[in-house]
C-alpha cells in the first residue's frame, strides 16, 4: 500500500535506545509495524552491548513514503529520539542529536555498576533534563516505569512510551494502529493491559500540551 501521509522530513529518523531488558527491541517492532500500517517504508538497524547485563540497546529506524534507506542513521541526523533510560538519551543525543531533534524519555534510571560501586556519578534528573532541553526543540519526560509497576510489569513501559509518541503527533499513527499491530503480536489476554499502556502514555503528553496551553 502507497502511503498519502506527509513525514516532517524523508527520511524521518528515529532512535529508539534503552537498556538491556526494557523491552527496546519490542518498542522498535511495535512502532515499525505501525508504520508500515500506513504505508511507509521502514529499515530497521540495532546495536546491542551488553544488553544482558543491562548494557545499551539502540534500534535505528527510517521511516519514508518513497525509498528504502540504509539502516545506519548518519550523525546527526535523528529526527526524533525515544529513550527508555535517561542517561541514554544523552548518549544517542551526542551522537545522532541536532537542534530539531524531538525527545521522549522514560525517567526512571537503571544504573550502571560502575554508579552502584561508587566509582562513577550519575547526574541528577534537573541536570539530564536541562542538558535535553539545550539539545533538542522539544522535549517530553515521563514516569513510565512506574506507571507500568502500577500495572504489575515494568516491562509495560516501553508501550506507555509508545502511547506518548503517537500523542506528540510527530508521527502519523494512531490508537487504531497500536491495537491493530498489538493484536497480531500479543495473545488475546495480554491485550487489555496493553491498551491501558498505551493510553496512560498518550494521556500524560495530552495533559502535558493542554498545560502548555493553558500557562
Amino acid at each position: 500500500m502507497k502511503t498519502t501521509e506527509r513525514l516532517a522530513r524523508d527520511p524521518y529518523n528515529i532512535v529508539i535506545t534503552g537498556v538491556g531488558g526494557q523491552g527496546n527491541v519490542m518498542a522498535s517492532r511495535v512502532l515499525s509495524n505501525m508504520l508500515v500500517r500506513r504505508g511507509f517504508r521502514i529499515t530497521i538497524g540495532e546495536t546491542f552491548g551488553m544488553s544482558q547485563r543491562g548494557g545499551a540497546v539502540m534500534s535505528h529506524i527510517r521511516v519514508s513514503a518513497r525509498s528504502q534507506w540504509s539502516p545506519q542513521i548518519p550523525r546527526g541526523k535523528a529526527d526524533m529520539v525515544v529513550a527508555l533510560e535517561p542517561v541514554e538519551a544523552l548518549r544517542v543525543l551526542k551522537t545522532y542529536g541536532h537542534p530539531g531533534v524531538k525527545v521522549v524519555i522514560n525517567t526512571r534510571p537503571i544504573y550502571p555498576v560502575g554508579v552502584i560501586t561508587g566509582a562513577l556519578d550519575y547526574p541528577t534528573l534537573r541536570e539530564i533534563e536541562d542538558s535535553v532541553r539545550s539539545l533538542s526543540s522539544g522535549a517530553w519526560f515521563l514516569d513510565a516505569t512506574d506507571e507500568a509497576l502500577k500495572l504489575g510489569n515494568p516491562i509495560l513501559g516501553n508501550i506507555i512510551m509508545i502511547g506518548a509518541v503517537t500523542a506528540i503527533r510527530e508521527l502519523p499513527v494512531s490508537r487504531e494502529d497500536f491495537q491493530e499491530v498489538i493484536s497480531q503480536t500479543l495473545p488475546p489476554d495480554k491485550l487489555a493491559v496493553n491498551l491501558q499502556a498505551f493510553d496512560i502514555g498518550a494521556a500524560k503528553i495530552e495533559t502535558d500540551q493542554k498545560k502548555i496551553i493553558n500557562s
